[in-house]
């Protein structure tokens, strides 16, 4: 699974690091960044709530 961030649509708030820190941080630019974005199948549940519980839905998974 990839990760993709929208930054356009992140608002910066913290969700996504919150629930998976090893994925994604706020940056200095005031939006998320993924850290890693080629999730290994093992995190891919942790990433997946991550992405769901973004308020702004500026996260996404693709295969």
């Amino acid at each position: 699974m990839k990760i993709a961030v929208d930054t356009a649509k992140c608002a910066g708030l913290g969700v996504c690091e919150s629930l998976a820190p090893d994925y994604f941080e706020v940056g200095p630019q005031g939006s998320a960044v993924a850290l890693r974005p080629d999730v290994p199948e093992a995190d891919e549940h942790t990433v997946q709530d991550a992405i769901a519980a973004c308020p702004t839905q500026a996260l996404r998974s693709t295969r």
